[in-house]
């Protein structure tokens, strides 16, 4: 077996993946100091993804922004200790933040109104269990999960206290979400 190219020796603090270099190819997220690796979307996540952006600029309300794979630090750790950096497939946050990371930096959990994830083959346990219970302990309000597999749905998740978060159920067709803003979805049509 060959070894991989991105082991490394020791775990990486937040600001040791920040500084890593991009890579075109695939998409890299830091897991309790891991850094994990997937491929790049397929076309149909990515239609549903620039869909769904679309719709949300179109009904956010003024100095909110929505923006697609972004990293977020999730703050669940001191900066000397391995981190977690998620980068959901979409965020909103305010313009201010957009101005504060212009210079360098990650978009912070304690910024983020909503993070968007759309499950994509071999991610469904990620994003409804790992995903979900990170989010909720970083503190981000509202978590959406978006389901392309069989249609499309829809299951909106508010943070619920101390047990985390709360998810509504499932939805299909035309959805309305008053939180954290008021939308209207159309889901079928994200595809």
């Amino acid at each position: 077996m060959t070894a991989l190219p991105l082991q490394r020796p020791r775990l990486l603090t937040v600001a040791e993946f920040a500084a890593l270099p991009e890579d075109p190819e695939a998409r890299y997220e830091l897991q309790e100091g891991h850094v994990v690796m997937s491929p790049r979307p397929r076309p149909k996540h990515q239609l549903c993804l620039r869909a769904l952006a679309s719709r949300l600029e179109e009904q956010l309300p003024a100095g909110v922004e929505v923006l697609p794979e972004v990293d977020i630090d999730l703050e669940l750790v001191s900066p000397p200790r391995p981190g977690f950096v998620r980068a959901p497939d979409l965020v909103v946050v305010s313009r201010e933040t957009l101005v504060r990371v212009e210079d360098g930096g990650l978009i912070r959990a304690s910024e983020v109104a909503l993070v968007v994830e759309i499950i994509s083959p071999g991610t469904h346990r990620t994003d409804t269990v790992i995903k979900h219970g990170e989010y909720a302990d970083a503190g981000i309000p509202h978590y959406w999960i978006i389901d392309i597999e069989h249609g499309v749905s829809l299951t909106a998740c508010h943070l619920a206290g101390e047990f985390g978060y709360l998810d509504a159920a499932a939805r299909t067709g035309t959805a309305t979400i008053d939180e954290p803003f008021s939308v209207r979805l159309d889901l079928d049509a994200l595809l």
